[in-house]
């Protein structure tokens, strides 16, 4: 067997290595759903990356365009819910042919879900500045900085942004009770107080941003693909540390993701009640949600049933 130098062993490590900065740019949703989670992004999540942090301003489109027919049994008025924030939740807790019963309640009296992980992802990234900083690797150290400096501007957009106050007219004391259709059959209800309501429902989540905003946000889209010529130039066992900083955060970061089974947003939570129930059949579904709430237009107007004095009776899917 020839002989191979070690030169050339360390030359060829550190040609495939010199590439773990391209893993930042990996088209993952990690983070963007963390923020639509939470209806918002905290200043300490600049201190948590991982793939796909510079697709954070498209937190918006995780609902894939989707805005579902949403009706007040209440009052039989029917509307579509065009938060996208919202949309994406209820997407991701329903399932086809089940009603998911959800409840919605003021954020101050519910826990935070998950925020061990971020916690725990947080604590690595302490101990890789650490470790960069005794090994003397500069170029490692401002591949790090130049992501927490992303992730630093995509935060304060997105606290900006999510400062969006309209919601209709203030109904306290209230107590409503909405519908859900998502495509796939999925069926989803929500009550509780109908300002909670109306905070999560109406209006929007994010306001368009500013033109000042736009350059801000394409800036650091810039910098997210340049950083990796800093990690290209680091050592070997500075480019070992990023990879596994990279993919220990995404881990941890997609743990907090599962594992959060509620919806943060405007000082208010959406959570899941109760187990939940399968049909058969819509019309069953409608037939008993009409009879709980009293009325049925809402269901005509939904087209869950035909209209007409007998439209119940002539229902057969």
């Amino acid at each position: 067997m020839p002989h191979i130098p070690s030169s050339a062993i360390d030359a060829w490590h550190h040609t495939h290595l010199s590439l773990v900065g391209l893993l930042a740019l990996a088209d993952l949703n990690t983070v963007a759903e963390h923020t639509a989670l939470n209806g918002t992004s905290r200043w300490s999540d600049a201190l948590v990356f991982c793939p796909g942090l510079h697709r954070q301003h498209r937190a918006p489109q995780l609902n894939d365009g989707e805005f579902p027919a949403c009706a007040a049994m209440t009052t039989g008025y029917v509307f579509r819910i065009e938060n996208p924030a919202t949309v994406f939740y209820l997407q991701s807790v329903g399932v086809t042919g089940k009603l998911t019963n959800i409840s919605v309640s003021n954020a101050a009296s519910q826990p935070q879900e998950g925020a061990h992980f971020l916690y725990l992802a947080a604590g690595s990234l302490a101990l890789a500045l650490y470790f960069l900083g005794s090994l003397g690797d500069w170029w490692a150290l401002s591949y790090l900085f130049a992501l927490i400096l992303i992730r630093f501007v995509n935060t304060a957009l997105i606290r900006a942004q999510a400062r969006v106050d309209w919601h209709g007219q203030s109904e306290p004391g209230q107590l409503g009770d909405l519908f859900i259709l998502l495509s796939y059959d999925r069926w989803v209800r929500i009550r509780g107080e109908v300002d909670d309501l109306k905070a999560v429902t109406s209006g929007r989540w994010l306001r368009q941003p500013t033109a000042y905003e736009e350059v801000m946000s394409g800036c650091a889209t810039l910098l997210a693909y340049a950083a990796p010529t800093l990690a290209a130039n680091a050592t070997v066992k500075g480019q070992i540390n990023i990879a596994i900083l990279l993919l220990g955060n995404a881990a941890a970061l997609a743990a907090a993701n599962y594992l959060t089974n509620s919806l943060r947003m405007k000082e208010r939570v959406l959570k899941i009640h109760g187990p939940r129930k399968a049909y058969e059949r819509r019309s069953i579904l409608s037939s008993e949600l009409i009879a709980e709430s009293g009325r049925e237009d809402w269901a005509v107007a939904m087209g869950l049933i035909p209209g007409g004095p007998q439209s119940r009776n002539s229902v057969t899917m």
